[in-house]
């Protein structure tokens, strides 16, 4: 009975990690053209636009990554998984400080 549940589980995992992936990926994909566009229009709100999308995006895909630590089995599978959320953590996080310091220079 347990090892029913734990695959059942395990494929809801897999189908949420998809679908985050999947959300975070069309994301990035409609800011960027987003953002390519404004860029065609010369707004200055180009740069603001496109580092919101792209913030959003990584936020799902960190989300996503988050998800994938409940199915990993091995501790190289969990290293590299921690590595994954740290580095997308950081650009998150860069992001973010892009996009405040470029509201200042709107104001």
């Amino acid at each position: 009975m347990i090892g029913l549940f734990e695959v059942f589980l395990h494929q809801i995992v897999e189908i949420a990690i998809l679908i985050f992936e999947f959300i975070g990926v069309g994301i990035i994909i409609y800011s960027g053209l987003q953002g390519f566009f404004l860029y065609l229009k010369r707004s200055p709100a180009t740069k603001l636009t496109l580092a919101k999308g792209l913030a959003m995006g990584l936020e799902f895909k960190l989300g996503s990554e988050i998800l994938r630590t409940v199915v990993v089995r091995e501790w190289k599978e969990i290293a590299t998984v921690a590595g994954i959320i740290v580095l997308r953590a950081a650009l998150t996080f860069l992001i973010h400080w892009e996009i405040r310091e470029e509201e200042k220079g709107i104001e």
